[in-house]
């Protein structure tokens, strides 16, 4: 959420701000509600004031032996006039609260205006795989290799899923052990959080309400005792869940940076188009990934965004992936963040390049939505923190990646050394 005293101090600023995101706002309106909201506040307060002080001198009246009638006739007004505007209050409170949650944050000053065009290649690493033989695609790899069952994933889940087997497997628990040793390795704390959430994990996360619907929703049945409707959702992303693990709460300075990590299963509702080039596990709506999530006072969100961004380069680097990292234009970054990385790998049968990691600074718009705050000791008074988030990788994307950038004339693939010491001392993939 952003901050309504900048939009009343700045508008023209926020204005221009959110239109290099491409969101077109015109805050006058807004504002004029704003002035009447803070005007009817003013006055409901002086009515509140006035009815305690006459509260207060009737029993001195009734002492005195005067009529007091008058007097309590008055008091009925004044409380009629003081229900009158709190509910008036109350209904300019949901309007200006809605107005506020629709609004994507801010992106920060050097991030470009515009959509993925815009788009800037920061780095490289490696090369592009070359081959002496007719390179295949990674469904073909792993159907021939018997690592990836398509045909009884669609069957249990139906379109965008998929079955892990044998060696596939293992590959997937390996990649996921590397990650987590690597997090683990730098301080990072190991998380499990649940699968399953309530709607304030998805506010605060900046997802909720507009993507709302996006999420796999959970909801009560009408005879089930409980309002019926929606309840939870499975969490899309780990993210979605660390991002909470402080709300409404007042950190200690000296605490702070808070970093972990989380292992989950993503569950997407909307996995994407199903274009022939993206078959096989490229988009899908169940994925593993290891989340890294950072709490850092404001003036230390730059280098942990930084930090982040290296973590998820180097796990790529060590699979020996040929990748590059690009910063994002406004447009393309997500509502709740204002400035966002994409660590690439490069997939051959696809002539592209996937996103295995987004890592982004959401500034102080997710600490707001969830009152996540800490007392700097300079002070003595509360701020609100800043939340970051990066991949620490999704492995939907590095497996194809792996196969591909790995495989032999033979039909084999070659296993990252670093995977090795979880397959076992493996060195490739074969048809068992």
């Amino acid at each position: 959420m952003l901050d309504i005293q900048l939009i009343r101090t700045q508008p023209e600023y926020v204005r221009e701000g959110l239109a290099r995101k491409g969101f077109a706002v015109d805050f006058g309106p807004f504002l004029e509600k704003d002035r009447l909201r803070r005007e009817a506040i003013f006055e409901v307060e002086n009515l509140k004031a006035e009815k305690n002080r006459v509260s207060a001198e009737i029993p001195q009246l009734k002492k005195a032996g005067k009529d007091v009638t008058e007097t309590l006739a008055r008091m009925k007004l004044v409380s009629d006039g003081i229900r009158a505007k709190d509910e008036a209050v109350a209904r300019m409170d949901a309007e200006q609260q809605a107005f506020l949650d629709t609004l994507p944050n801010l992106p920060f000053d050097d991030v470009v205006a515009g959509g993925k065009e815009n788009n800037r290649v920061v780095r490289v690493f490696g090369e592009k795989p070359q081959f002496a033989f007719p390179a295949r695609h990674h469904v073909d790899i792993v159907e021939s290799l018997g690592l990836i069952d398509y045909a009884r994933g669609v069957k249990l889940g139906g379109n965008g899923f998929w079955v892990y087997r044998r060696d596939g497997a293992r590959l997937e628990w390996a990649l996921l052990n590397y990650f987590i040793e690597q997090h683990l390795a730098d301080g990072y704390e190991f998380i499990l959080p649940p699968h399953i959430l309530n709607e304030a994990c998805g506010y605060t996360a900046g997802q909720f309400p507009k993507f709302r619907d996006d999420v796999f929703q959970l909801r009560a049945d009408e005879g089930a005792g409980g309002d019926a409707g929606f309840t939870h959702f499975i969490l899309p992303t780990a993210e979605t869940a660390l991002v909470n693990l402080h709300r409404d709460e007042i950190l200690d300075e000296d605490a702070l940076p808070f970093k972990y990590f989380a292992y989950t299963p993503c569950y997407r509702k909307e996995a994407g188009s199903y274009r022939a080039e993206e078959r096989g596990m490229i988009r899908g709506h169940q994925f593993n990934k290891i989340e890294m999530f950072q709490y850092t006072r404001p003036e230390d969100s730059e280098a942990a965004l930084e930090e982040l961004v290296g973590k998820a380069e180097r796990l790529v680097q060590g699979l020996g992936l040929h990748h590059r990292v690009s910063k994002l234009a406004a447009g393309d970054c997500s509502d709740a963040m204002r400035k966002t990385y994409d660590i690439e790998v490069w997939i051959p049968s696809m002539n592209d390049y996937k996103e295995v990691s987004s890592a982004s600074n959401a500034g102080d718009y997710q600490a707001r939505r969830g009152s996540m705050r800490f007392r700097r000791k300079e002070t003595g008074r509360p701020e609100f923190v800043h939340t970051l988030n990066a991949s620490g990788l999704a492995t939907s994307r590095i497996l194809p990646a792996i196969v591909e950038h790995g495989q032999c004339a033979d039909g084999s693939v070659v296993i990252p050394e670093v995977l090795r010491k979880w397959m076992g001392g493996q060195e490739r993939l074969e048809k068992k």
